[in-house]
């Protein structure tokens, strides 16, 4: 053989890990509703099995101090698709009804847009909930296909003489009322079908999951396998389209060049009793800001990149996942808006030292208003009025002033003795930082997206 050939022969056969190393990485994005802090083996549960996800945790890293922006469904996904506060983009406002006149504005940048212009596959199969009407579902939000329920699985709407949540693809209703039991199975075969469409080029699955979000469904072949009832059900199945998902990764050699993230979107609805979730050793649960709320398991994994077997305290939010991945695919995050945000790369590949990016992070109630407000181990819950309401009986129930409660989460992570009393300090220089936030709020906030010709005194976060 002449050298040029020997040559020739050499640099063919370094094109493929060249190919690999220049690839992009894949993500697959898993987002569970109403999943508690408590549900899964890996953090905790002993009723509920989770063989997939605690392979998953062992083979990446758990996030322990992992956030969501809100302890409610709509705003929760707004935050994370856009890295912005569901506040500055007006999404902050309890969740959203079918026929809403509001819905995720089609002018943000969510995450899909950003990695669909680096060249990615995308595609969103589940749950959406940030509006129903054609300009804000997933297709105009950077989504090559959508497969899923546009909101809750409790909400429903009439077609005909049928009434109940649909199912649709893409923007068109395929059918109604969609078969709940068989929800989570048919994600997942829509995933693996997406992940093997595009196997050879990078992709971004989103998977916003319908369950255990009530009612709780499952098929014949999951029903009574859990110690942890109907709703240990329901999770073991979610767990099993894991597997399906993992090993499809693995199928196609692909199990290195993906990011896979599982992650949900608020606390337990704990008022649903036996078919709510468990906030482990958190305060509380869904629609509230105590830590049950908006604290929830995360795990991250990318072999190679992400250290197995790794627990990461750092705080963090499901904001941060977007500058996140925005730098690891190359991408650029928009410069002409406010990201919330930070970029947490190095605390998931697991660098010396790396700490949280955030002096502060800020919590907002399901009705929107700021409540509470986190600084180190810190967290302060406002002195605020609770104002009066009427009850679902009719019966008025009287504001109610609620004072300062102020937490040391490193001794006290289920927020039971309030020291605000013992630390003025830290009451005033949290107050003062929750202060600012809403200044700062106020100056850089967007626009809400609203239905062509809907004015703004239209109902559109709490109509039904």
């Amino acid at each position: 053989m002449t050298p040029f050939r020997a040559l020739l022969v050499f640099a063919l056969a370094l094109l493929p890990s060249i190919a690999a190393a220049q690839r992009k990485p894949n993500v697959v994005l898993i987002f569970c509703d109403d999943l508690g802090y408590g549900d899964l083996g890996c953090f905790g549960s002993k009723t509920i099995a989770t063989p997939n996800l605690d392979k998953l945790a062992a083979q990446g890293m758990r996030l322990t101090d992992f956030h969501t922006d809100s302890p409610v469904c709509t705003p929760s996904r707004a935050a994370l698709l856009t890295g912005s506060h569901a506040a500055r983009i007006g999404l902050e406002k309890h969740v959203l009804f079918p026929r809403s006149r509001i819905g995720l504005n089609p002018s943000e940048v969510t995450i899909a847009k950003l990695l669909k212009g680096q060249g990615y596959a995308t595609a969103a199969v589940g749950k959406w909930h940030l509006g129903d009407a054609p300009e804000f579902l997933p297709t105009a939000h950077g989504f090559n296909s959508y497969f899923g329920v546009p909101y809750s699985n409790d909400m429903r709407v009439k077609i005909g003489e049928k009434a109940g949540p649909p199912l649709m693809r893409n923007t068109e209703v395929i059918e109604h009322p969609a078969d709940q039991a068989t929800l989570t199975e048919r994600y997942a075969d829509e995933a693996v079908k997406f992940i093997t469409a595009n196997k050879d080029k990078p992709f971004f699955l989103y998977l916003p999951h319908t369950f255990p979000h009530v009612p709780l469904f499952v098929s014949e072949r999951f029903k009574g396998k859990s110690k942890g009832g109907l709703y240990g059900d329901v999770v073991e199945t979610l767990d099993w389209s894991v597997g399906r998902i993992t090993d499809a990764l693995k199928e196609h050699g692909l199990e290195n060049d993906t990011i896979v993230i599982f992650t949900s979107d608020n606390g337990p609805w704990l008022v649903r009793k036996e078919h709510g979730g468990s906030p482990g050793p958190l305060r509380d649960g869904k629609g509230t800001v105590y830590e049950g709320g908006h604290r929830v398991p995360c795990i991250v994994r990318w072999p190679g990149k992400v250290p197995a077997g790794a627990e990461c305290s750092e705080l963090a939010s499901t904001m941060d996942l977007y500058p996140t991945l925005a730098k690891l695919a190359g991408a650029t995050v928009p410069a002409d808006r406010v990201i919330d945000g930070r970029d947490i790369a190095p605390l998931l590949l697991g660098q010396a030292g790396a700490k949280t990016p955030h002096a502060a992070v800020f919590h907002h109630s399901a009705q929107g208003p700021l409540h509470a407000v986190r600084s180190g181990a810190w967290k302060l819950h406002l002195a605020r009025t609770q104002p009066a309401r009427t009850n679902p009986q009719g019966k008025v129930i009287p504001a109610v002033e609620r004072p300062a409660e102020l937490y040391d989460l490193s001794k006290d992570l289920a927020e039971a003795k309030n020291v605000a009393a013992e630390n003025p300090e830290v009451v005033a220089r949290l107050t003062k930082l929750a202060e600012e936030h809403l200044a700062e709020l106020a100056t850089n906030s967007r626009a809400v997206g609203r239905v062509a010709g809907a004015k703004e005194t239209e109902k559109g976060a709490n109509d039904k």
